[in-house]
């Protein structure tokens, strides 16, 4: 086996949700929605976000006040590590709780950047065609020549 890929950064930063207008809109407005949409495109169940929001029910119930989102931070932590993205577990885990729909925003911003496909232009060489044709000199052969009603006399 070889060594493996060199780690990248994200495509977009965390709070770069205003470079694309479309992901901010949606995460604004239909947050799980989003992060739906987010789990389904990476292959993943597309309801697995619900964890997020019953785990959150259970925590207040039982009186903890602080909790690690688990479907973002899962989906966070496999992203980074599926597409060699630069990053630690505990930097994941401050994202997801502390800021969990920027964390959805900036996966659906690397979904689309990963699956951009790239404008190929084929250029293929046409011969050149001359549509005039190339200048030509006659020359007369020495004697008569006739035409009717011409007569030349060469040297």
């Amino acid at each position: 086996m070889g060594a493996p890929p060199p780690e990248k950064e994200w495509s977009s930063d965390l709070f770069d949700c205003f470079e694309d207008h479309a992901t901010c809109c949606y995460g604004f407005w239909c947050g799980p929605c989003l992060a739906c949409t987010v789990t389904g495109r990476f292959g993943e169940n597309r309801l697995l976000p619900v964890c997020d929001i019953l785990s959150m029910c259970t925590s207040v119930m039982c009186g903890i006040p602080v909790y690690v989102p688990p479907a973002v931070l899962s989906v966070r932590v496999a992203m980074r590590n599926r597409y060699h993205i630069k990053g630690s577990l505990c930097g994941d885990m401050c994202v997801s709780c502390l800021c969990q729909w920027c964390s959805w925003c900036q996966m659906h911003r690397e979904l689309k950047h990963r699956n951009k496909t790239p404008n190929v232009i084929v250029v293929q060489s046409q011969p050149i065609i001359q549509m005039q044709p190339a200048p030509m000199m006659m020359v007369a052969q020495a004697g008569y020549v006739t035409q009717p009603g011409v007569t030349v006399i060469s040297n």
